[in-house]
């Protein structure tokens, strides 16, 4: 499986990432939401370039031009609710692509820091034989990404898979490496970062993406 870190060469991803993690930045919500967005068209244009393409004749005024259009079906889809903006980035590029949504949350056990994470909702169109791109924004352990994958795969099996995030754990690339199809999926990633805490959040990360986006829960 290839694994892309956007952290490894210069772009305006550093910037975005700056300002995601930055403590007193990340107050501002709409800011927040607003370079989840950009990263996320920042990885759909280089996604772009791994698609097949088709020539189409395109009348002109003044006469034909041949063009062309990715011949690939996309589907992207994302975990609610932090990956809602992530989302609109991929899809202000995307604009044809269909959509699916996975509800999947943390159940904290009663004692401990131990938690079961459970899918509860899903809505998504066929995804046989398609091109999906299953993106959220953080990728702690891994865990919600599988089971959203899981979830997917009740409607069809895809013939392409381009898992994002814009932070991603060392375990979570781990973990996507060994349970998810390798001969047909690349990770990308806008950083790796190698620890995760006793809660399973991301260090240094960025604290909890959901929360930043659209405020904290009750």
């Amino acid at each position: 499986m290839e694994v892309i870190n956007f952290a490894e060469t210069p772009s305006l991803v550093s910037r975005y990432m700056l300002e995601l993690r930055d403590i007193d930045i990340q107050k501002d919500r709409l800011r927040f939401r607003t370079n989840l967005d950009r990263i996320g068209e920042i990885m759909a244009y280089e996604i772009s370039k791994r698609l097949d393409y088709r020539e189409v004749p395109v009348q002109t005024p003044l006469g034909t031009s041949i063009c062309r259009e990715p011949s690939d079906r996309v589907v992207v889809a994302t975990i609610l609710r932090a990956g809602l903006p992530f989302h609109h980035g991929f899809l202000n590029y995307f604009d044809r692509a269909e959509n699916a949504f996975v509800s999947a949350y943390r159940r904290y056990r009663e004692k401990g820091d131990s938690f079961d994470v459970l899918v509860e909702y899903l809505a998504s169109p066929s995804i046989e034989g398609k091109t999906l791109l299953l993106v959220d924004p953080m990728l702690a352990t891994g865990s919600s990404m599988e089971l959203a994958y899981k979830a997917l795969l009740t409607k069809g099996m895809p013939a392409k898979i381009h898992v994002a995030s814009v932070i991603a754990s060392r375990l979570g690339v781990n973990y996507v490496m060994e349970h998810f199809p390798a001969d047909r999926t690349t990770l990308w990633c806008g950083d790796i970062d190698e620890e995760v805490n006793s809660h399973s959040y991301i260090v240094p990360g960025l604290g909890d993406a959901g929360d930043l986006a659209y405020g904290e829960k009750d």
